[in-house]
């Protein structure tokens, strides 16, 4: 509760003052009208003509002012919740930009992302509003329990006890909702993905013309089905407990009820005064009931409220200090090391929680200025390879290095400033033209001639020109006027969005060609050709004449680097790189 007001205090200093002070009145009010009750019944029990309407005055007052108070407490709430809300989740996915690619390759870590963002926009504001009531039905009671203390101290008593059994329930049956929703985060994350898929224009063609959407449809069906069912057994045992339990709630206020009654009919007790302790009792119970009931939503808010801090808590911060090992390999002269390149040192890697290495004790280095193929069958690691050379992965074991150094000694965004990099499985922005090749460099993005050299390097000039809007063209279907691209040209997009970078000395592609056709590619490899001269650079390709085009060419098998050398002296060694080369020769003849 403290961290989730310190978050309160953070988003909005002064309305958190100005919610606290409406609690503090709004508290107030209610003995006040009871108190203003028992003189109207008086006066007019005295036959007072003046005392009754001053009295009825003092009430209209007051219960204008109640009125007023609970409006205003309604409008700093939706102010301010809407106010953390937003804070909230900028918190969450500022977390986010910041996490490592393994973390959200990790289902464990993704599922707490998820129940992180689930409550984020509700639950901190409800806690922090419940906190505030809770403090102003504890003031009401406290008037409440003044003016019953003149009648009797065991009504006291009654009006504490009664409603206790219920609330224990309530927080029981919190807890209970609490883990069944927690437990079930994969499978909710399951149902929203089924969701995404039959509602999402990326997989539209598939599901039409493959017929999946029955059973997909019957998928979310099934798993929705159960969800309704667990929730419901839920909710019915909790209504059906709790009634019950207040119930003796219920029995307590007419107990009482009737002996107030009795006491007056006996004259005892008068009428303003019975009238006064029967609404000070039902008000006071009720008051103490809310009390309770606000310390059973407080605890189920806290509940939720731990998933939002352990993700916020369980990414390590910046200024985290990384022991790296000495090297042996990089000799400085006056400061500067004598080697340029990319070195694997023994590097391992295998995904969390998995047992099988994806690469084994691979030692490799790449001079300044190489151009480099990586060939191998699907799953040898060659991305993998990459991104680890990146630092979008640390080694399992070994370590990587450029220019000597360790990666992860360099700054993150020096480091990634080196690379101009297109992956296969590219981002396909729902942005303008302009903007799906400029993010290639974000501090370029309003750098209009760097966007049109880069479209023209990437061949996404052509592209652009065949839009009435240009560069300026929406892409894609979420949103009005956006245009839908061929896969070959939204290919041309990434192309260009990795040539941004104008400073990169390292381009990798994997991949980058996939999509375009064989006049298409010829073009961008010659630019590419064009582009590498004097730059080290790293091409994933299934396609031999790319692959031939490098200066040297590796062939990963299981995780290890078989094959090393150009494309004839493979070709001399009739191993996997000639078998896999005739393979594909043999499809052109």
């Amino acid at each position: 509760m403290r961290r989730a007001l310190a978050l309160v205090w953070q988003s909005s200093p002064a309305m958190t003052v100005v919610l606290a002070a409406l609690t503090l009145a709004a508290a107030a009010v209610p003995p006040s009208v009871a108190w203003a009750g028992k003189r109207i019944v008086d006066a007019v029990v005295a036959r007072s003509r003046e005392e009754t309407l001053r009295w009825v005055g003092v009430e209209l007052v007051l219960v204008v002012l109640q009125a007023s108070l609970t409006r205003g407490l309604g409008l700093v709430r939706s102010v301010l919740g809407s106010r953390l809300g937003t804070d909230v989740n900028v918190a969450i996915l500022d977390r986010a930009t910041r996490l490592e690619l393994r973390h959200f390759e990790d289902p464990e870590f993704y599922d707490q992302l998820s129940r992180a963002r689930r409550e984020a926009s509700s639950r901190p504001v409800s806690l922090v509003t419940e906190s505030f009531a809770l403090v102003q039905n504890v003031l009401t009671l406290a008037g409440y329990a003044a003016l019953l203390l003149r009648f009797s101290g065991w009504v006291v008593a009654v009006l504490m006890v009664a409603t206790v059994p219920a609330t224990i329930a309530e927080m029981r049956y919190s807890k209970t909702a609490f883990r069944l929703r927690n437990w079930r985060s994969p499978e909710s994350r399951r149902l929203m993905y089924l969701e995404y898929v039959l509602a999402n224009d990326e997989h539209a063609k598939e599901v039409k013309l493959f017929g999946l959407g029955p059973l997909f449809l019957g998928r979310y069906k099934e798993l929705a089905e159960q969800f309704y069912r667990e929730d419901s057994r839920l909710a019915i045992r909790r209504a059906v407990v709790t009634h019950l339990l207040s119930l003796l709630a219920t029995a307590a206020f007419y107990g009482s009820y009737a002996a107030m009654a009795l006491m007056a009919a006996a004259s005892r007790l008068t009428l303003g005064s019975m009238t006064m302790y029967v609404l000070a009792f039902r008000s006071g119970q009720q008051a103490f009931q809310s009390i309770l009931s606000g310390i059973g939503s407080i605890y189920e808010h806290n509940l939720y409220m731990s998933n939002l801090f352990s993700f916020l808590d369980a990414v390590p911060g910046e200024g985290v200090i990384v022991t790296v090992p000495k090297t042996d390999v990089m000799h400085a002269v006056n400061g500067a090391p004598t080697e340029q390149g990319i070195r694997l040192e023994n590097v391992s890697f295998k995904y969390p929680g998995q047992e099988k290495w994806v690469l084994r004790n691979v030692d490799l280095f790449i001079p300044r200025g190489q151009s480099v193929a990586l060939v191998g069958q699907n799953g040898a690691g060659k991305t993998t390879l990459v991104k680890l050379v990146t630092r979008l992965y640390e080694p399992t074991e070994g370590r990587v290095l450029l220019d000597g150094k360790d990666v992860r000694e360099w700054d993150r965004d020096e480091l990634l400033a080196r690379f101009g990099v297109v992956f296969q499985d590219f981002s396909q922005y729902q942005l303008k033209f302009r903007e799906n090749v400029g993010v290639g460099s974000v501090k370029h993005l309003e750098d209009a001639p760097r966007i049109a050299r880069a479209a023209e390097r990437g061949g996404a000039d052509a592209v652009a020109s065949g839009l009435s809007a240009g560069l300026e063209a929406p892409l894609g279907r979420w949103f009005q006027d956006g245009v839908e691209l061929s896969g070959g040209q939204w290919q041309k997009i990434a192309l260009a969005r990795g040539f941004m970078r104008e400073q990169a000395d390292i381009l990798v592609l994997d991949e980058p060609t996939a999509a375009l056709d064989a006049e298409a590619e010829h073009a961008v490899f010659e630019r590419f050709r064009h582009l590498a001269e004097g730059r080290t650079t790293l091409i994933i390709s299934h396609r031999f004449p790319t692959v031939r085009m490098a200066d040297r060419i590796l062939v990963l098998e299981n995780g290890r680097i078989a094959e090393d050398g150009t494309h004839a002296a493979l070709l001399s060694e009739e191993k996997t790189y000639a078998r896999l080369y005739k393979m594909q020769a043999e499809g052109y003849v």
